[in-house]
């Protein structure tokens, strides 16, 4: 669409090459310069329009601060009108004609908060279409800047998620009519489990695209009219194809971004009526703040999943929440907690039977449970080797000789974990033999998650340079994550 909304920006300066270039690159600074340059606004103006404080703009204008956040790159495009397409979003609402009817949370003077708008399903649906739409035209710069996007936590996080307890907000009713049917949502379910499936074992981001290719296509059948049985699977296959976008960001070191697809994927899921994958994505939430050493967070990430699928989640998925409350237990230093919640996921997996669960919750089995708890234990462990070690490297082993080739992800994991329980223990000959199956089995993914633990073993083989077995293995894991 052309720049013909009027706004802050005449037609002719957001038609220069310099500025289209600056925002494509989202290099807010050159950005703005220009726009005090040619289009004649302060940098307080720029400030208030796009509701930034004018300090703030000042260290964006400064090359101080960059803008990597997409509130703030959408408050930018509505704050300035500059049409969608030149930030790599979707078209903005106030860019329809007057005489089209806009989204309920159409945008007006006053920017909606977050109580108001995220749990209705046509924001979710304009969520989708913005987030694919800027990850599928990211060059280097952009991923670059990106990777250094750190995932938000606290209150921030926490308090918006209430509303996943509440039902959903009826939506506008869309202006399309569309003509989807069962046999097209059902070529669509089963690439999104393709693609799940994929990532399950392989890890990495090396088909994120296609991914978010399928997540823009089914965006886009949303926002049309559609039967409502065929509209609430749209909404669960969006929430599965977001929650495995979630997972590949986060394989790439795009954590922020990651975060943002997982909050999608949430929303997604509530508006489908899905609250077991609901529960799910929120596990997930929960295991990346635990990665970012947040257990107090995860932990309340998890009690919600627990309260808002009570009586709907099966054993599997109540035993996995059991386990993710376990690993912040852990985290926080509560043994005697860690060891009850672990017990009650084992039991809860024990009453599990074949067939009866969603099958993304097919992967938690006995393997599962024994690799996560054998974590957890090598958690402990660091702490306490002579208490813990031992008992996680039990656990580990139990693990690797039952999971599948399906799960080479976690298979990688498990074999680093067991590695360095060896090193906890003082056995150099086993942690040695171990680190070269972890180095083999690290080969086989592109999960960043796995190299960036398979580093954590580094330090271990330092200081033992007079022995040749322990030089070579620092070599092999020197030359993995080198390449």
């Amino acid at each position: 669409m052309d720049a013909t909304t009027p706004g802050p920006l005449d037609h002719d300066v957001l038609g220069r090459e310099d500025l289209r270039r600056a925002l494509a690159e989202h290099d807010f600074a050159a950005a703005f310069a220009l726009i005090k340059k040619y289009g004649g606004l302060s940098q307080n103006r720029i400030a208030s329009a796009c509701h930034l404080t004018p300090g703030k703009v000042s260290t964006i204008i400064g090359g101080r601060q960059q803008v990597t956040s997409f509130d703030v790159i959408r408050r930018i495009s509505d704050g300035l009108r500059i049409p969608g397409h030149l930030l790599g979003l979707a078209p903005r609402p106030w860019e329809a004609r007057q005489s089209e009817q806009g989204p309920s949370w159409r945008l007006t003077d006053r920017r909606p908060t977050t109580e108001e708008v995220p749990w209705q399903p046509d924001a979710t649906v304009a969520l989708a279409a913005d987030l694919t739409r800027s990850d599928l035209v990211m060059d280097r710069r952009a991923v670059t800047r990106a990777l250094a996007g750190t995932a938000i936590s606290g209150a921030s996080l926490l308090d918006p998620l209430e509303g996943w307890l509440r039902p959903a907000a009826s939506a506008t009713p869309p202006r399309r009519r569309g003509r989807l049917g069962v046999r097209e949502v059902d070529e669509l379910d089963a690439t999104a489990r393709a693609f799940r499936a994929w990532d399950h074992r392989y890890g990495g981001g090396l088909r994120r695209k296609a991914v978010l290719g399928q997540l823009s296509e089914v965006a886009a059948h949303l926002d049309e009219h559609q039967a409502p049985t065929v509209e609430e699977r749209l909404y669960q296959v969006m929430a599965q194809l977001a929650g495995t976008a979630a997972t590949m960001a986060w394989d790439s070191g795009l954590q922020q971004r990651a975060q943002e697809y997982y909050l999608l994927a949430l929303r997604a899921s509530h508006a489908g009526g899905d609250k077991i994958f609901g529960a799910n994505v929120l596990a997930g939430m929960a295991r990346q703040m635990l990665y970012r050493d947040k257990p107090h967070d995860a932990l309340e990430l998890v009690r919600l999943a627990q309260e808002g699928s009570r009586g709907v989640a099966g054993p599997r998925v109540r035993a996995m929440l059991h386990t993710r409350e376990a690993w912040a237990l852990s985290a926080m230093g509560r043994t005697a907690a860690f060891q009850r919640a672990t017990a009650q996921a084992a039991e809860s997996l024990a009453a599990a039977e074949p067939g009866q669960e969603p099958y993304w919750i097919a992967y938690f089995d006995e393997a599962e449970l024994a690799g996560v708890t054998g974590g957890r234990l090598l958690d402990l462990a660091r702490q306490s080797p002579e208490q813990h070690a031992d008992t996680a490297a039990a656990e580990i082993r139990q693990a690797l000789s039952t999971r599948g080739p399906e799960a080479g992800r976690s298979h990688a994991l498990d074999r680093i974990g067991l590695a360095e329980c060896h090193f906890l223990r003082g056995d150099l000959t086993g942690a040695v033999n171990e680190v070269h199956h972890a180095v083999d089995a690290a080969r086989s993914t592109r999960s960043s998650r796995v190299r960036s633990q398979l580093s954590a073993l580094y330090p271990y083989t330092v200081g033992h340079s007079v022995s040749r077995p322990v030089s070579e293995a620092r070599d092999k894991i020197r030359d993995l994550l080198s390449n």
